[in-house]
């Protein structure tokens, strides 16, 4: 029979786990073991002694981003703001509407504003089809260099939009190829003056911004299961069915945020419209250009600057909210 007085004493010599266990974590952090544990008082300054660092929190982390963007960003657009409320015209007084009812009721700021609308929706437009195109061609038809060409668009996407209109000018120019051609060889008379026209201005948006719809459509045609093709086909379907219902539906959401950079990026072009020289062809980017360098008058400029920045996050805001509620859950699925 145990002696009860001798387990007593046993019970007694053993320290409780609420005893032992700060004892086995401090053991451990001096010999430098694993980490401390922070419901022990003196755990997390003997850590400190030991050289771990301190979890930053996640307030600490969004600091430098946030600064960053606040610096670069959002202030020199407050700037902008604050100059196109201005009653003087020197950034300061009380803030005032005035310069917009200015701006607003004048017939070269209506006219920009249809302008830069009407060329930014047809090269959108230009733009998207012909992508979709070339692109299913890259993607599904095989021919000599179509890999090449593929990588092409990537190193195209680098350069600048003058780039393209200063080559336009070597075939569409007074003194180009085409106007050599229409002298020499047709017998026309006199230079014909299509690269200064709103047509003119419209082909180099889209020859530019043609890439920037191929390339998420190209992403978009890699992730199609060649199962699906080969199925549509021996069941009968022709190229163009296979198309509009196999491809399309896997390659919609790639070609609307294609489709919505391109219209963004119209709305705001100005190296383009400046390089072609297109008389009578003045976009808001041209007319902010031209009230703040030409004119001096750096309120108005900033009054239509304000103007093109709401436009453009208004359209990109519509898309989103479009693409949300015309999206099903879980994607698009090609129909069989």
């Amino acid at each position: 029979m145990a002696d009860p007085n001798a387990a007593a004493a046993r019970a007694g010599s053993a320290p409780p786990d609420s005893a032992a266990r700060p004892l086995a974590v401090a053991a451990e952090g001096k010999d430098g073991g694993g980490p401390y544990d922070p419901a022990v008082p003196g755990a997390e300054e003997s850590s400190r002694r030991n050289g771990r660092p301190r979890a930053l929190p996640a307030w600490a982390l969004a600091v430098p981003p946030l600064a960053v963007l606040g610096l670069v960003f959002l202030y020199p657009l407050a700037l902008v703001a604050r100059q196109s409320l201005s009653p003087d015209g020197s950034g300061g007084g009380s803030p005032s509407l005035a310069a917009y009812g200015d701006v607003l009721g004048q017939a070269a700021f209506r006219q920009a504003l249809r302008t830069t609308v009407l060329i930014a929706t047809g090269s959108t437009a230009g733009a998207v089809i012909l992508g979709f195109v070339l692109a299913i061609v890259i993607a599904f038809v095989p021919f000599p260099g179509g890999k090449a060409l593929a990588r092409f668009i990537d190193v195209f996407l680098c350069f600048p939009s003058f780039l393209i209109t200063l080559a336009l000018l070597f075939i569409y120019g007074t003194v180009g190829m085409a106007n050599g051609l229409w002298t020499d060889a047709l017998g026309g008379t006199g230079p014909f003056d299509f690269l200064h026209t709103p047509w003119g201005v419209l082909l180099a948006e889209i020859t530019y911004f043609t890439p920037f719809v191929m390339r998420p459509l190209l992403a978009a045609f890699s992730q199609i299961e060649t199962a699906q093709l080969e199925a549509a086909a021996s069941l009968g379907a022709k190229a163009p069915r296979i198309v509009r219902q196999v491809i399309l539906p896997e390659a919609l959401p790639s070609l609307a945020a294609g489709g919505s950079l391109v219209l963004v990026m119209c709305l705001n072009e100005f190296g383009i419209v400046l390089f072609t020289g297109a008389k009578g062809v003045t976009t808001l980017p041209t007319l902010v250009y031209g009230k703040a360098v030409l004119d001096g008058d750096y309120t108005s400029a900033c009054v239509v600057a304000v103007v093109n920045i709401v436009l453009s996050v208004g359209l990109y805001g519509l898309y989103r909210l479009l693409l949300s509620r015309t999206r099903p859950a879980g994607g698009p699925r090609a129909r069989a």
